[in-house]
C-alpha cells in the first residue's frame, strides 16, 4: 500500500525537535510522497531546507496563502515570481486562495493576489493547491473566467456542502482535498463524500493542524493521514487498500509525478 500527503507543513516550527521521527513515523505509515504548500516569504528557505533534506519524499509548492495578503502583497508576489523563476523544482503554485473566516479586510486584495497565481499556474502549466474558508462564492468568482482553461489543482481541507462540491466538480481539472475533519464528531463531511466519486478526492493532513481522531488535540503529522484513510474508506465502505491507490494515483497525477 502507498500513502499519499498532498498538503503538509512539516517545515514549521512545531517540528523542529523531531522531524527525522516524523518522517519515520510517515513511512512506517507507507506514506510516499509529501507535498508541502508554501505560505509567504518567511517560510520559503525552511520549506526548501527540508524538501533538500528529504529528496523524493517531500516536495514544495510555491505562493501566497490569503491569510498572508496585506498591504504589502506586491512586494511578497514578486518574492513569489522570482521563486518561480529560479531553478527550484516547484510541482504546485499552492497554498493561495480566499479566507474571508479571520478577516475580511483585505477581500478585494485577496482576490487580485489569487488571479495573478491563477495566470502564472497557467504560464508555467503548474497545479494550484487552493484554499477556501468561508468564501466559496467570491473565489469562483475569479475561477470562473478560467473554467475553459488548463488550469487544474486541489481544493484542500474541503468542508463544504454537496452544493460546493458539485460546482467544483464542474472544473475537470480538479480534485477535492481531505483531512482530519472527516474523522470529526459533528463533521458532517462523511455525509458530503458520499455525493463525491472517489476519483475526484486527495488525501492530506494539513500537518501540523485538523488532527484526526483518535489523536484529535496534539499535533498532526503525515503518518495521521493513515487515520483519514481508515474513515474514508469506512465512508466509501471500501478497502483501505483501494481508497489508499486511487487518491494516490490522483494525487500523483495532478502533480505531474504519476509513473
Amino acid at each position: 500500500m502507498r500513502l499519499v500527503d498532498s498538503h503538509s507543513h512539516l517545515y514549521l516550527e512545531e517540528f523542529d525537535a523531531d522531524l527525522p521521527q516524523v518522517m519515520e513515523r510517515a513511512r512506517a505509515a507507507s506514506v510516499t510522497h509529501i507535498f508541502m504548500p508554501n505560505i509567504d516569504s518567511t517560510t520559503i528557505a525552511s520549506m526548501l531546507k527540508v524538501c533538500a533534506d528529504y529528496p523524493s519524499f517531500c516536495y514544495p509548492m510555491i505562493g501566497l496563502h490569503p491569510t498572508s495578503v496585506g498591504e504589502n502583497y506586491e512586494e511578497e508576489l514578486k518574492v513569489v515570481a522570482a521563486e518561480l523563476a529560479s531553478p527550484n523544482s516547484y510541482v504546485a503554485i499552492g497554498e493561495i486562495g480566499l479566507d474571508l473566516y479571520w478577516d475580511k479586510t483585505y477581500v478585494k486584495e485577496q482576490q487580485i493576489v489569487l488571479d495573478r497565481q491563477i495566470n502564472w499556474a497557467l504560464e508555467y502549466d503548474l497545479p494550484v493547491v487552493l484554499h477556501c474558508r468561508e468564501a466559496f462564492d467570491y473565489i469562483f468568482k475569479v475561477l470562473e473566467p478560467y473554467k475553459n482553461t488548463a488550469l487544474r489543482g486541489i481544493f484542500h481541507s474541503f468542508t463544504g456542502t454537496p452544493e460546493d462540491a458539485v460546482r467544483i466538480m464542474e472544473y475537470e481539472g480538479f480534485l477535492i482535498g481531505v483531512n482530519g475533519v472527516v474523522t470529526f464528531k459533528k463533521s458532517a463531511l462523511p455525509t458530503v463524500l458520499k455525493t463525491i466519486p472517489l476519483e475526484r478526492l486527495v488525501l492530506e493532513t494539513d500537518s501540523p493542524y485538523l488532527t484526526p481522531v483518535p489523536n484529535r488535540g496534539k499535533r498532526n503529522e503525515s503518518a495521521n493521514v493513515k487515520d483519514v484513510l481508515a474513515k474514508v474508506a469506512e465512508v466509501y465502505g471500501l478497502e483501505k487498500e483501494n481508497v489508499a491507490e486511487v487518491t494516490s494515483q490522483n494525487a500523483l497525477k495532478v502533480f505531474g509525478m504519476l509513473k
